[in-house]
């Protein structure tokens, strides 16, 4: 879906939505369902990555769109696979999913009491978005990316993370009805509180400090600096974010991936998709230092630290 296609929806330009958010198209899975796209990334990892099948001893999703309330997406991912020797369970963490089932997995790794880990980001953001709202249906789109997490000797991999939230900002980018505390009911008229609801010059300044000291935080624990980053990944969500992340770590933009262009903002998706495209251009070398870094409605936000 282009920006030329949002053009015949809502009141809205190409030229506003560029300039303001660095998108111009955004991807709509038609006819397939969360899991659908899960599945396909990551059928891609194992074979990217050598893993039967029978060697995945969990599964952790992140998504906020599953294709159910009951069961998790995991559970149905697990069943599509037949990865039927892992267990399987969902990471509600918006658009910081990826970052914190990364982690999740990262300490069932280190703790020894699993040797291999399939972690996905994932979200159909079009089942969730007001086609009738021009400042949030510009941003989002469906995809999903997803990575092997083994135990390896040597120093390669995951170096450290750090996830925090902060409740108190829920409201500037949330739900507000189809849960528990206000359930559909037989009167309700489809009024956009179902879907996204985003106050984003709030979150703009919320984010850019937290990504920053996320990404700080991570490169500091480890005894680098900035210097020795070789590739920063962000969440995908704004160009103008990104860039002011960017000038506030004090790195060229040179070494921050960005294809937030083709793909808009898709949540928990964002990163792996970013990381994989990253990948497979050339950007990241073995030994590279990648720092991936997410924020998110919860608020929510974290870092991940990676040698390559």
């Amino acid at each position: 879906m282009t920006n030329a296609d949002l053009e015949k929806i809502v009141d809205t330009s190409d030229e506003w939505i560029a300039s303001r958010t660095g998108i111009r198209e955004r991807r709509i899975a038609n006819g397939m369902v969360t899991s659908d796209l899960a599945v396909i990334a990551a059928t891609n990892a194992l074979e990217m990555s050598g893993t039967a099948k029978d060697e995945i001893e969990m599964i952790i999703l992140g998504t906020v769109t599953p294709d159910y309330r009951l069961p998790s997406a995991a559970c149905v991912v697990q069943q599509k696979m037949g990865l039927n020797n892992a267990a399987a369970f969902d990471v509600v963490a918006a658009c910081t999913g990826f970052i914190n089932a990364l982690s999740i997995a990262s300490s069932y790794i280190e703790n020894g009491n699993i040797k291999k880990a399939l972690v996905i980001g994932v979200e159909k953001l079009s089942t969730f978005t007001n086609f009738k709202d021009r400042n949030t249906c510009v941003i989002f789109g469906d995809g999903a990316g997803a990575v092997v997490v083994s135990a390896e000797e040597g120093d390669r991999g995951i170096i450290n993370s750090f996830i925090k939230s902060d409740g108190r900002y829920l409201k500037l980018l949330w739900s507000e009805v189809g849960g528990a505390a206000n359930p559909y009911s037989e009167s309700f008229d489809f009024n956009g509180t179902d879907k996204i609801m985003m106050n984003g010059s709030d979150i703009f300044k919320i984010a850019v400090k937290e990504m920053s000291n996320a990404t700080l935080k991570v490169i500091n624990d480890a005894g680098l600096t900035v210097d020795d980053i070789s590739i920063v990944v962000p969440h995908q969500a704004n160009i103008r974010i990104i860039e002011s992340l960017a000038k506030r770590i004090k790195i060229s933009m040179d070494k921050v991936f960005l294809n937030i262009a083709k793909y808009g903002n898709t949540s928990a998706a964002s990163v792996p998709l970013a990381l994989d495209e990253a990948n497979r251009e050339g950007r990241i070398k073995d030994g590279d230092y990648v720092v991936m870094v997410a924020f998110g409605g919860g608020l929510i936000w974290g870092a991940t630290l990676v040698k390559w």
